[in-house]
């Protein structure tokens, strides 16, 4: 009878340790991503009405043609005399392997004149060359300064040997109350949004590196992914090395 209580007490002592030592034992946390799954979510929703409006959306040549997509959904305008632009967006390259991961960015500028209201706008830059490319891995850049911008032409059909695409690094479109055109956006800086790529990839990971699809990938348990996979949607291609 002693012996058996002996036992049980050391059962229980050791239950006790092993609970003791797994409650001091950190596990990595599940990260908190939902504002950046929302936005891939939001441009991806965006690209898409934009691609299935009828007789509308980007020329699938010069689309199956671009190195890179960025979608900046709901960008909001507003002011009275002197307004400004502002919002976030996602991009994707192109690569031997496919889409990248998104990369995060910022939108912003401001211009003068008369103007009254707000106004919240859906803008899409594809990206032409490796120049175009180049200007997303910078820490910023201007459209029309730093890097030449035309408003894109639209159609699904319609031709892709204009002087915009041979001329023109970035092709612009903006999208504002169902209406949707080639827009030329220029005076706009863009930058990466360094918080939002740091939640999703970890320290020291940068536009580049998500961009150039050799070094990084979106958590495989998330939907970080959306936009990138509605890009593939309408344009699987992949890089010919071009």
């Amino acid at each position: 009878m002693k012996n058996k209580l002996l036992v049980h007490a050391a059962k229980a002592a050791m239950a006790a340790c092993l609970t003791l030592s797994m409650s001091s034992v950190a596990f990595p946390e599940t990260k908190d991503i939902k504002d950046q799954i929302e936005q891939s979510q939001k441009a991806s929703k965006a690209f898409t009405e934009i691609m299935d409006a009828p007789d509308k959306g980007i020329p699938q040549s010069l689309l199956d043609g671009a190195k890179c997509v960025a979608v900046f959904p709901s960008v909001l305008k507003a002011g009275f005399i002197v307004g400004g632009r502002g919002g976030r967006g996602v991009a994707s390259c192109r690569t031997a392997t496919g889409w990248t991961s998104p990369a995060f960015f910022n939108l912003g500028g401001g211009s003068v004149g008369f103007q009254f209201g707000a106004e919240s706008t859906d803008f899409v830059l594809v990206i032409m060359n490796d120049k175009g490319m180049n200007s997303l891995l910078t820490d910023q850049f201007t459209l029309g300064g730093d890097i030449s911008v035309a408003a894109g032409p639209v159609g699904r059909q319609a031709g892709a040997d204009t002087d915009a695409k041979f001329n023109a690094e970035i092709l612009s479109y903006s999208r504002s109350k169902g209406l949707f055109g080639g827009i030329e956006l220029k005076g706009v800086v863009i930058k990466p949004d360094k918080d939002d790529i740091k939640e999703v990839y970890g320290a020291n990971v940068t536009a580049r590196d998500v961009l150039n699809g050799t070094k990084v990938t979106a958590p495989a348990t998330t939907d970080v992914s959306a936009f990138p996979t509605t890009l593939r949607r309408y344009s699987p291609g992949k890089s010919a090395g071009k």
